[in-house]
Order: C-alpha cells, then structure tokens, then sequence
C-alpha cells in the first residue's frame, strides 16, 4: 500500500513537473538575498544584451543566461529548477559553445544535461528535499578514498578533453576550455551527490569560465553576455558559501532552525 501511495506520487509529480506550478513552487521559499541577486541578475543580462547589436545570437545567449542564471540560484537554495529550464538554456549554450569553437563547454553543458536536468525531468522527486541529504564529503564514509576518486575523476577528464580538443579540433583556446569543463563536470557530479563541496568546483569553475569567455569576446568569437552571465554566477556561489538561509554550507544549523 505504502509502495503504491508512493508510486502515484511520483506520477503525479512526473505529470506536474511539465506544469507551470510546479516551477512557482520551487521559487518559493529562497532567502532573501537570493531573490535580490535574481532580479539584479536577469536586468542586467537583458540590459547587457539590447546594449548590443541585436541578433538571433545574442537573443538565444540572453535566453539562456537567464534561465541558466535562475536555474543556478535554484540549485543554491535546494530547490532545483532545472527541469525544462535547465535543459533548453543548455541547448542553446551548447549552440553558442560550438559557434564560438569552444567544444569542451558543449560537453560540459551535455553533462549538466544528464546529470542535473533529466533527472528533474525523469524523477521529479530527485528536486525534492534536497537541503536533508546534503553534506560534506568530509561528513561521507571512507572521506579520503571518496576525495582520491573525486581528483582522479578530475585528472582524467582534463586529460581525456584536452587532448580531443588539441589533437581533434580547431578550437583556439583547448587548454582553458578543456580546464574549465573538466571542473564543471566534477563540480556536476559532486552536485548530484549532493555534496556542499561541490561549490568550490563551481566557484573555480566561474573564475575560468569568466576568462574563457572573456578571451572568446576579445577575439570576437562570442558576445558579452557569457562573460557577464558568469560573473554572476560567481556572486550565486557566495550566497552558497556565506549566506547562513542556504543548506549547502550551514546544514546543521539549517536543520535546527527548521
């Protein structure tokens, strides 16, 4: 009886999951300081982008920036909004990624795609509670092997993006690129096992992805709507690291005022 209640409710949320509720649901109940940094965030990806020339380019990395801006502050306060949201932001940066010729962010942004936003599609209840199963790897069994295979999954990911990207590809910035993704896809996996440690991935992978897109605009490879979508990005992983409404880092005390 207790697995069929269970199953129906994991129907219902697979059904509701495709329903705009569900995503007002998820907004409700960040802190503060979060729904602060959305607003701010969203006006100026959007003044950035009608600052510029106005092209279908730079329409579609404004639509993505936004719903990738959303989605990460969503992430920040264990809500997770990724779903459709993450999904077609993905999409799209996956788009501006191979038109600027940076090929390890589009395989960055299809891991985020399997690991953060199918299962949100998929399994609905995976975007549910997530502040009571977050903890440290610290806090986990066998901390220090876990750590060793976390930095060995890192190693070979930058090797194995580094040397398709600088042997197989035109890309003009492998090394920076490759660098970037393979901390992205560490950061995502640390993310789905919900581990807080994920977010000094994320914060690293801001800084380099501030520089990857930065050099890209230089050389005209790209707008400067990316380059200013993750430097706020950055400004969510603070919210993560200092703002004491958030699970991620301030679990046990999160616990006991809940």
């Amino acid at each position: 009886m207790q697995q069929s209640e269970q199953k129906q409710h994991e129907d219902i949320a697979l059904t509701s999951v495709l329903k705009p509720s569900w995503y007002v649901e998820q907004m409700k109940g960040w802190t503060k300081r979060s729904y602060i940094l959305l607003i701010i965030g969203l006006v100026i990806i959007g003044g950035t982008t009608f600052l510029s020339p106005i092209t279908f380019d730079s329409i579609m990395t404004m639509l993505a920036g936004m719903l990738g801006f959303t989605c990460t502050i969503s992430i920040t306060n264990t809500k997770p909004l990724n779903g459709i949201f993450g999904l077609v932001s993905a999409l799209i940066y996956i788009y501006v990624a191979f038109t600027a010729k940076n090929y390890s962010d589009m395989l960055l942004q299809t891991v985020y795609i399997l690991l953060l936003d199918l299962p949100v599609l998929l399994m609905p209840g995976w975007a549910k509670n997530v502040n009571e199963r977050v903890r440290t790897v610290k806090e986990s069994k066998h901390s220090s092997r876990n750590w060793a295979l976390f930095a060995l999954f890192f190693v070979v990911v930058l090797a194995a993006l580094y040397f398709f990207e600088s042997r197989y590809t035109n890309s003009p910035r492998p090394a920076i690129d490759s660098l970037a993704a393979a901390i992205g896809i560490t950061g995502a996996l640390l993310t789905t096992l919900r581990f807080s440690d994920t977010y000094y991935f994320w914060l690293a992978q801001g800084l380099m992805s501030v520089t990857l897109w930065g050099i890209t605009a230089m050389q005209g490879g790209a707008n400067w709507v990316l380059f200013i979508t993750y430097i706020l990005y950055l400004s969510n992983d603070f919210i993560a690291f200092f703002d004491k409404g958030v699970a991620w880092f301030h679990h046990n005390q999160y616990h006991k005022e809940a």
